[in-house]
């Protein structure tokens, strides 16, 4: 009865149809008054129309079996004991009022005045239709639920359901409805509160259909404290799984963009400056391939600004994606594949329980910088040249591919072709790289940019410092000029710091000037002190200057003679009259 709405009111359901004699009328009155209506009671007033009893057919049968007169008037066998209800009571009080005092009827009073009456198949009458109406409710109502609703009784047997169990279970609720659940579901978690008699809560579980993600809440029934079954609500969380994902790689993009500040493209080709004929050449080249999809490498020592001039390729080519600079020698080996493709949620022990995009999809359709490319594991060069093949990665502890469209702009300051034949790099991998080479010039070999690079560091370290611009004595600027600069654009740029934070009056004076840089200038100074004897000095000129140009070559001859503007078969003599290696 649990079903039956508790608020029904008994002037919703009582009868107006009854029989209202006198209590002076006489018994045969009343008998015929309840033949002729073809009602079961009547019902006794006074004078003042107030109910003071009632007699029943039954009531009657008994007074003709014991032969009394029915002269009499009705006052004499009514009973005077009436049960009586009011109109604003609820059907469940009268209901259970009746059972109580085991009668079939109770006359409802308003003031003392008999107004209706509710009998015990008004009751059931009401009850059922109500029953009916109820049903019907229910049944659009669970139908209507987003989850799938399931009810068993405490036997284990199917009593409810919905629509969306069919189609979350595919199982038809004309086959299921009647039969127990242990049949169609073995391991089901309903099964579980049947057994337990406790609630469980939010449990992943995986149906049959494998494009599905389902959580399951279970609670048992109890009504007045009885054990009745137990009805659980599945839920599809497949879109709310697939929008938690999209929601993810928002936010790793999001937490990207915090730490990479994406620059915009310029007519100065981003942030490189400089007028050195080979940064020139480098510049024009880079911009003619920027807009195309070749992949690029980028050779240069360190601190030539390798990163600076792929970040200005993809600036300029204006691919849609991010750029994505990786450090290939800072990712440790065990880490190289999850960082590169992504980890599917519980891919291993410590992985994000959301899982974690990889460097390729955070990156499509953008560019991916692999720097310091060099050291990446062979391991990890196959997989690399597979992407660049396919378009395409998988998570770790994944099964679907993804596809990725992204351009690889790669560094080093390694001698690739020579790791090659060490067997130390891919060559397959390398050619996939090395579709355009771009070779930046050391700061020693853009002797006029020195300067320019000078001044420009110089007002961003103030304005980064908020002090002003200091003037530069003209010693300190011979000094920077004329100093070989190993770390090339990089050492430049910490130089300058140093000597900003460090200057005094604003201006900057030669003893702030690092002590190493005055030592190695004093030492070239002291190299480039030539003997007396002109044979002597001319031989001493040479060498050095076969020593650079070959340094600047990194050992390679032709370039050395090219350098030189004599023909190779003289630098050959000339290394070996000098016995230069």
């Amino acid at each position: 009865m649990f079903l039956i709405p508790k608020k029904t009111l008994v002037k919703e359901a009582m009868s107006n149809k009854y029989i209202q004699v006198h209590y002076e009328d006489e018994l045969s009155v009343c008998l015929d008054e309840i033949l002729k209506n073809n009602v079961d009671d009547v019902y006794v007033v006074d004078e003042d129309e107030k109910l003071i009893g009632l007699l029943s057919l039954t009531d009657i049968s008994k007074i003709k079996k014991n032969d009394l007169n029915d002269g009499n008037p009705i006052k004499n066998f009514m009973i005077k004991d009436v049960k009586t209800i009011s109109k604003h009571e609820s059907l469940l009080d009268c209901r259970n009022m009746m059972i109580k005092n085991k009668i079939a009827r109770l006359p409802v009073l308003e003031n003392g005045y008999l107004i209706g009456v509710i009998r015990t198949d008004q009751i059931r009458d009401y009850f059922y239709m109500r029953m009916e109406e109820i049903g019907i409710t229910l049944d659009h109502v669970i139908n209507n639920i987003h989850e799938a609703v399931c009810v068993i009784d405490k036997d284990g047997y199917v009593v409810v359901w919905s629509k969306n169990s069919e189609k979350l279970y595919n199982v038809k609720s004309e086959i299921i409805i009647g039969k127990k659940l242990e049949d169609f579901f073995p391991k089901g978690i309903l099964l579980k509160v049947l057994k337990t008699k406790k609630a469980v809560d939010d449990v992943y579980h995986s149906p049959p259909r494998k494009d599905t993600d389902v959580i399951v809440t279970a609670q048992p029934i109890f009504i007045d404290g009885e054990f009745v079954g137990a009805v659980s609500t599945d839920r599809d969380i497949t879109e709310i799984k697939k929008l938690s994902s999209q929601l993810q790689k928002a936010n790793d993009t999001l937490k990207f963009l915090e730490n990479e500040v994406k620059k915009f493209a310029s007519d100065d080709f981003g942030n490189i400056i400089g007028k050195s004929e080979k940064l020139t050449k480098a510049i024009q080249t880079a911009r003619q391939v920027a807009k195309t999809n070749a992949s690029i490498l980028i050779l240069g020592e360190s601190g030539t600004g390798k990163e600076v001039f792929s970040r200005a390729i993809h600036d300029y080519s204006q691919r849609e994606g991010l750029f994505v600079p990786v450090n290939c020698s800072a990712i440790p080996s065990e880490l190289f594949e999850s960082e590169f493709f992504g980890y599917e949620a519980g891919a291993f022990t410590g992985a994000n329980r959301k899982g974690k995009m990889g460097i390729f999809e955070l990156a499509n359709n953008g560019t991916v910088f692999l720097d310091e490319i060099a050291d990446l594991p062979m391991q990890m060069q196959a997989k690399l040249l597979r992407v660049l093949q396919e378009k395409e990665v998988r998570r770790v502890g994944g099964e679907k591919t993804i596809k990725v469209n992204v351009r690889v702009i790669s560094a080093t300051n390694k001698d690739l072709n020579r790791m090659i034949e060490n067997e130390e790099f891919r060559e397959d991998l390398y050619y996939r790289l090395n579709v355009v080479e771009l070779n930046l010039p050391p700061l020693r070999e853009r002797h006029g940019d020195i300067v320019i690079l000078i001044h420009k560091f110089l007002k961003e370290i103030c304005d980064q410092n908020s002090k002003p611009v200091p003037e530069i004595d003209p010693e300190v600027m011979d000094i920077l000029r004329n100093y070989t600069w190993k770390g090339n654009i990089r050492e430049l740029k910490n130089t300058v710091e140093h000597l900003v934070v460090l200057s005094k009056d604003n201006i900057i004076r030669e003893e702030l000037v690092p002590k190493y840089i005055l030592e190695n200038l004093n030492k070239t100074m002291d190299c480039k002190t030539y003997p007396m004897d002109l044979n002597q000095a001319i031989a001493k000129l040479e060498q050095d200057t076969i020593k650079k140009a070959l340094n600047m070559s990194n050992g390679n001859k032709a370039k050395a003679a090219k350098y030189l503007n004599i023909p190779r078969s003289t630098l050959y003599y000339k290394m070996e009259q000098y016995k230069i290696k």
